[in-house]
């Protein structure tokens, strides 16, 4: 029998209910899941941004599961990011934006903002151009901190890879909330001068 690619209304558990596109029916029926939009397919970055470093993460090109790739220095992680941008053939950027617990922005969200222009600027400059999302990450890196010790790693070791776990929780968020809704997580970049 074959699938057919609808989604289903799951409110009468013994209707079908009308069809829309979407995730197969089969699922939809059982699960009562249902997507606005399918996913896209492509590698995106997720990147958090601190003084010292930078955390870059990626996730397979089914966008299921974000990896640590790796934590640069502040002063040369524009060009990494791009070179990482370049090597994993990634199709989007997202940079978590710290807020305050009132939602206002702080001086570490001005400092993301501010990298998310320079590597718009380097990239653009590089004829490549990708979207740059900015996303809420309150307490990503108090929760990586906290991973990182119920992991059973001393907390002297946590500063070589806080910064990609925090990256990895910043892109997991987007992936499971674009998977959700099916839009991108957070707010498109709006690169100053343009």
């Amino acid at each position: 029998m074959a699938k057919n690619r609808y989604v289903y209304d799951a409110g009468d558990p013994h209707d079908e209910g009308t069809p829309r596109p979407g995730v197969s029916g089969d699922a939809a029926a059982i699960t009562g899941v249902t997507s606005a939009a399918p996913f896209q397919r492509g590698v995106r970055l997720g990147l958090d941004v601190g003084m010292a470093r930078v955390g870059v993460a990626a996730c397979d090109p089914d966008g299921m599961l974000a990896m640590p790739v790796a934590t640069e220095p502040r002063a040369k992680a524009v060009r990494a990011v791009a070179l990482h941008l370049a090597t994993l053939d990634a199709r989007a950027i997202v940079i978590g934006l710290p807020r305050t617990l009132r939602g206002t922005e702080s001086a570490s969200a001005a400092m993301a903002r501010e990298f998310a222009q320079q590597l718009h600027e380097f990239l653009s400059a590089s004829g490549v151009y990708v979207p740059i999302r900015l996303i809420d990450e309150r307490f990503t890196t108090v929760s990586a901190h906290s991973a990182l010790s119920a992991s059973g790693r001393k907390h002297k070791s946590h500063r070589s890879v806080v910064d990609q776990v925090a990256a990895v929780m910043i892109l997991q968020h987007a992936l499971d909330s674009e998977r959700s809704t099916g839009t991108p997580a957070g707010d498109l970049f709006a690169p100053r001068g343009e």
